[in-house]
């Protein structure tokens, strides 16, 4: 395949003169003009796009680093990322880490010294120094989701706390006072803030004579079982009327322990949910959930990205919250007893 220094040795003229001249930066005469032109027809040349971008001081390329693309929340932030890429005109390098820090360092690693154009950063796990080290030497970065302590860059997350006090309000409103809250560490924003407004919301809604149960740890399948068998492994009249499970992953989870166990929800107990990316109403019954806005987080995070790499830092936010829904379905009913 010809490449451009064929085309400059055919043409009679230096490959930095055919460069200029194909993009547009540099008159010349017209014979040298149909000398190239003639060359490059000849010799089938075709310009390497991306090499032509890095001429340009720019690769038109993202790196992307998330903890999963199994997961309906991740694959969706995904594909919106991909989405609003594809409108700007950029490509998307993908990394997936498996929630694992060292392919976060490395991927990290890997990023600052290719040719990435900017980075969107996202964890699921408590951070440390050093992540937040190599993030600050990955600038422009923009830190999605889930925060990363000491990271001097923009975040953008869901309103977690008001997403725990809609959850929360809403038991505490239908009658519930002893109620278990599933999932996070207090180490991650998302746990932390979703606790602390989940508190809030069930005081104010039921008075302080409340008891929460809580139940920390990862976001997963095997943490909401986990759950579930916690809940069961407790005498009838002591367990929780009703359950906040954090997360889509956790929910299904508790859900399949609760089956499996023939506890009907919500006679039973009451099962409310936080993500709503997976259909949650198409379950029997429909699950009560806090709505994050997952798609409008992928697209604002390449957004938020792009204004950074624009160097007008004072118009960015250092963080900035998108709102959350609570959605109401079938899965949330007075107690009982």
């Amino acid at each position: 395949m010809a490449n451009l220094q064929d085309v400059a040795k055919a043409a009679g003229v230096s490959k930095a003169t055919v460069s200029r001249y194909l993009n547009g930066s540099l008159d010349l005469p017209k014979r040298t003009a149909e000398l190239i032109d003639q060359a490059i027809r000849r010799l089938d040349y075709t310009p390497n796009p991306h090499a032509r971008r890095l001429s340009l001081g720019r690769s038109d390329t993202i790196a992307l680093i998330v903890p999963d693309i199994s997961t309906p929340f991740f694959s969706t932030l995904v594909a919106a990322v991909e989405a609003e890429a594809e409108k700007l005109g950029l490509s998307i390098s993908l990394h997936a880490t498996l929630n694992r820090p060292d392919r976060e360092l490395s991927y990290l690693d890997q990023v600052r010294t290719g040719h990435a154009d900017g980075l969107i950063f996202i964890t699921n796990h408590a951070a440390t120094p050093e992540l937040a080290d190599k993030i600050n030497r990955s600038k422009p970065c923009v830190v999605v989701d889930e925060n990363v302590s000491g990271a001097d860059v923009p975040k953008l997350f869901c309103d977690n706390f008001r997403g725990g006090y809609l959850a929360g309000s809403h038991l505490g409103q239908v009658g519930h006072r002893h109620v278990m809250f599933v999932g996070g560490v207090d180490e991650m924003i998302s746990g932390s803030r979703r606790y602390e407004g989940f508190v809030r919301g069930l005081s104010e809604a039921i008075g302080t004579e409340t008891k929460i149960e809580r139940l920390r740890g990862a976001y997963t399948f095997a943490a909401g079982r986990a759950a579930g068998e916690a809940f069961l492994a407790k005498p009838i009249g002591q367990r929780p009327s009703a359950i906040f499970a954090t997360s889509d992953e956790l929910l299904i989870g508790l859900l399949e322990a609760l089956s499996e166990a023939n506890i009907t929800v919500p006679q039973d107990v009451s099962v409310i949910g936080f993500d709503d990316v997976g259909p949650l109403h198409l379950f029997a019954p429909a699950i009560t959930a806090i709505r994050q806005p997952v798609r409008e987080l992928g697209r604002r995070a390449l957004q938020l990205l792009q204004e950074t790499m624009q160097g007008d830092l004072s118009e960015v936010p250092a963080e900035e919250l998108l709102p959350v829904t609570l959605i109401e379905r079938k899965s949330v009913a007075p107690p009982t007893r």
